[in-house]
């Protein structure tokens, strides 16, 4: 990755199953600014059994009662769309990214789409089999920290760089609630993994509105992932959690803003403000007329604004010196008035 904040518009299943709105979220994503679009990639029947629960949010945010199992085939798409939709994304420049959430899809996104990153879902930080097979394919890996512990993420990347000492990580802080209420956010969490583990670190959101990406930015964020929409009204686990179109160029726009703003921590005027030291900065100007020959006191010295004059720094110094040639009042002292040519 380059210096500047990579930005991922999370579609995940925005797509509701539906190929032609993930074309629409590809050009929604592209409009927007954004570095990546990603989406996630499964077999249903290979990451649930057919009765287990749905969570909280999905019962919250689908007004449904039915099992994981039920709404998640629905969302699916086959590997012959993503093979599609990455030619999409390729063709009109924007990068395509997908989550695999098993072996088959994972072997799919990195041996036949060769995808540039492999992202790790929060679910799966306690998956070492499945780690190990991540591991494996020695691609950089952006790995969610939802649900998970410091201890357990310690845990998932010893698992990794057991099978590849050399493994390229970037670990996102996260909570794993559609939305999440700002209490919960906890974003000095993500400045905690990056000291624990000397890794470069991002930000997950799913809170609503744009302003915590925006400050995870602010605090050091090299990645933001957020999720987005077409429609917030639309059907689907994530909708309510995610951003319209509109937003996420809004949030863009703001995070190019405030990655400028950053700079480069050197504490040293810029460009403009030397203009305008020039100008702003008092110096040192004489208090009345002086004349040549005359022993300067406190009393012959103003501190103003001035278009010429030594630095206000100098003034114990130029007190107790005679004065060289004449001085009118306002004029700037220099060290020609004090100095032999």
């Amino acid at each position: 990755m380059d210096k500047k904040v990579f930005i991922i518009a999370e579609a995940g299943v925005n797509h509701n199953g539906d190929k032609k709105l993930a074309y629409k979220l590809i050009d929604a994503a592209k409009e927007a600014g954004v570095d990546a679009i990603k989406f996630q990639t499964f077999k249903t029947e290979k990451i649930l059994t057919k009765n287990v629960d749905m969570a909280n949010y999905q019962k919250n945010n689908t007004g449904k009662f039915e099992s994981q199992f039920e709404m998640i085939k629905k969302l699916e798409l086959s590997y012959k769309d993503f093979k599609d939709l990455k030619a999409y994304c390729d063709e009109i420049g924007i990068l395509f990214l997908s989550t695999p959430d098993e072996e088959e899809s994972l072997n799919f996104l990195c041996d036949e789409l060769n995808i540039s990153y492999i992202k790790v879902g929060s679910g799966e930080i306690n998956n070492f089999p499945f780690l190990k097979m991540i591991a494996k394919k020695n691609k950089p890996i952006i790995m969610s920290t939802g649900m998970a512990t410091l201890s357990e993420v310690e845990k998932a990347l010893n698992v990794i760089y057991e099978v590849n000492k050399n493994a390229e990580i970037y670990l996102l802080h996260c909570t794993t609630n559609y939305p999440t209420p700002f209490e919960e956010v906890n974003l000095r969490a993500m400045l905690t993994l990056k000291e624990a583990f000397k890794l470069p670190v991002g930000y997950s959101d799913h809170t609503l509105g744009i302003e915590i990406p925006i400050a995870a930015v602010a605090m050091g964020a090299q990645i933001i992932e957020k999720h987005f929409t077409l429609d917030k009204n639309l059907p689907g686990p994530d909708h309510k959690a995610s951003l319209e179109p509109n937003e996420l160029k809004e949030m863009v726009r703001a995070i190019r803003n405030v990655e400028k703003a950053l700079g480069d921590g050197i504490k040293k005027p810029n460009k403009s403000e030397m203009e305008i030291m020039k100008v702003v900065r008092k110096k040192l100007v004489a208090a009345r007329d002086i004349e040549k020959g005359e022993i300067i006191t406190e009393n012959d010295i103003m501190v103003k604004r001035a278009n010429e004059g030594l630095s206000p720094e100098y003034y114990e110094i130029i007190i107790g010196k005679r004065l060289l040639k004449s001085i009118k009042e306002d004029e700037g002292f220099t060290w020609n008035h004090f100095m032999e040519p």
